[in-house]
């Protein structure tokens, strides 16, 4: 489903707010200044392809930072490609810049620090994908961020025109086809990291499998809520066997149960420092049934009980 979000019925005085509101909901955190005194004015339009978000921001002249406290506050891992649309942009990271004329494509983590700069107003497509999609080594990574990939070379060129066609076309799609045009857009990148890279192939991960590992994730969070969700269904979903979802994980360091854990306990975390609703409530919106479990799990992870953690959000509880 395609959202859109606009500073236009914005008032003036309260236009960057909100962008900034904007952004850390839809992307991740960001520092944000305007190059201009005069009203902002930015527009957001979003689409989501499997494990593939979509984001085609259009604003006024400004440079954005991405700063450790902020990673901090909200540690998505997402690997972030850049499609340099209407007018020059500048991508920073790892201690290297990259000046971004219209067409040309750039990588950027979101892990670390980085910063963005356009000085008049821009559009800018970016394609976000789990940071661990790739099968990237770490080394790797820092050599591939903020390097300008030109659309006059032939597997950029490529990759530049099938992703904006994939923007374009995003609402169009049914889920099971966005899915599988997700999976080719990250067999995509990972030739043109490859190639990049000087590598005949991009990481030790295999790539299917790297895929088809996404695919169960992003089925994962779909479900968090289920407190039937397990191994068993979901390889029933899938039509996989239970032996080779284990393996899937296994590939990643972890196991099917734990990263279901991870990821109920990361929900829970983020709507808790929301403040709202109860500490039970939070707990069983998101598939643990048993209060005393989740508090226990919760303070193993985070070194607090949930209610803790909700009243640092909210002093007046």
């Amino acid at each position: 489903m395609r959202h859109v979000l606009s500073t236009a019925s914005v008032p003036a005085g309260e236009r960057l707010d909100y962008w900034h509101e904007v952004i850390e909901r839809t992307c991740v955190p960001l520092h944000i200044t305007p190059d201009t005194d005069t009203p902002f004015r930015g527009r957001l339009t979003t689409d989501r392809l499997g494990c593939l978000q979509i984001s085609t921001v259009e604003a006024d002249a400004n440079r954005v930072r991405r700063t450790r406290g902020l990673i901090a506050k909200a540690d998505r891992a997402q690997l972030s490609v850049g499609l340099q649309g209407r007018s020059p942009g500048l991508v920073a990271q790892d201690g290297k810049e990259a000046f971004l004329n219209p067409g040309d494509l750039a990588f950027y983590d979101t892990t670390r620090p980085y910063s963005l700069g356009f000085a008049e107003h821009f559009r800018m497509q970016v394609f976000s994908i789990p940071r661990q999609a790739l099968g990237l080594r770490e080394a790797d990574l820092h050599r591939l961020t903020a390097l300008p990939l030109r659309p006059g070379t032939g597997t950029a060129a490529l990759v530049a025109s099938f992703l904006a066609r994939l923007a374009a076309e995003a609402t169009t799609y049914p889920p099971h086809i966005g899915d599988l045009l997700a999976r080719n857009a990250v067999d995509l990148l990972g030739t043109l990291v490859a190639e990049r890279l000087g590598r005949a192939t991009a990481g030790t991960a295999d790539s299917a499998g790297a895929a088809l590992r996404l695919r169960i994730q992003s089925f994962i969070d779909r479900h968090l809520a289920d407190p039937d969700l397990s191994p068993q269904t979901i390889a029933e979903a899938h039509h996989l066997s239970v032996r080779y979802v284990h393996r899937l994980f296994q590939d990643e360091g972890t196991t099917v149960s734990r990263w279901i854990q991870h990821r109920r306990l990361e929900a829970c975390r983020r709507e808790l420092g929301r403040g709202g609703p109860a500490v039970a409530a939070v707990a069983h919106r998101f598939g643990f049934t048993s209060p005393s479990h989740f508090s226990r799990v919760f303070r193993a992870a985070y070194g607090m009980s949930p209610r803790e953690w909700r009243a640092m959000a909210d002093p007046t509880e």
